[in-house]
């Protein structure tokens, strides 16, 4: 179809569309010579909006394809600039997680230095409380033995004290009967020289 035509059957209603089909169809003169008035009438015109048109269309087309390429740039940046705080993020993690794993390696070495040291604590305690047991009970058995011994010493020192004593009281006793007896002995002079 011939701008023209085009311009007519897009600016024309439908009615007059179909008149000029049924009208091409039956003569193919009358269309060329319509087609010639057409061209007087509006051909200058038509050709200025089919150019303008078609720069229109082109600038169209050029601004798609800067919109599109500037949407491709961008895209990219930000899928770059995306991948590479990504790709931070992961070296961050990585670096966290060997922190951690370093931490919780030294806090479980820490942990098993102090276990170590407590158990060892415990056995030094148990033996130190272990020994002075040992030696509290000697130093009792031997205060016992010491006590023993102090109480046979006494003992032994009191009876030989009740021993000299009672020596003594049975020697007092006997100088009081050769006491009396002398006294007994004395009366009996005194009387054998009273009466004599």
């Amino acid at each position: 179809m011939n701008p023209p035509e085009e311009y007519i059957n897009n600016n024309f209603p439908e009615q007059y569309q179909d008149i000029n089909k049924s009208n091409n169809n039956s003569n193919v003169n009358a269309i060329n010579s319509l087609d010639k008035v057409r061209d007087i009438l509006v051909g200058n015109q038509m050709r200025e909006v089919e150019k303008k048109f078609t720069r229109l269309e082109e600038r169209l087309v050029k601004e798609s394809a800067n919109v599109r390429d500037e949407t491709k740039k961008r895209l990219d940046a930000l899928e770059a600039y995306i991948k590479k705080e990504v790709e931070s993020l992961t070296e961050q993690l990585r670096i966290e997680q060997l922190e951690r794993d370093a931490i919780v390696k030294t806090l479980a070495e820490e942990q098993k230095n102090i276990t170590s040291s407590l158990e060892k604590k415990v056995t030094q305690f148990n033996e130190q409380t272990t020994n002075s047991q040992r030696e509290l009970r000697e130093q009792i058995l031997n205060q016992s033995k010491n006590l023993q011994d102090e109480i046979r010493q006494k003992y032994e020192e009191i009876l030989v004290l009740l021993e000299r004593e009672a020596k003594e009281l049975r020697r007092d006793q006997t100088d009081r009967s050769h006491l009396a007896a002398l006294f007994s002995e004395l009366a009996i002079r005194l009387n054998y020289d009273t009466k004599s």
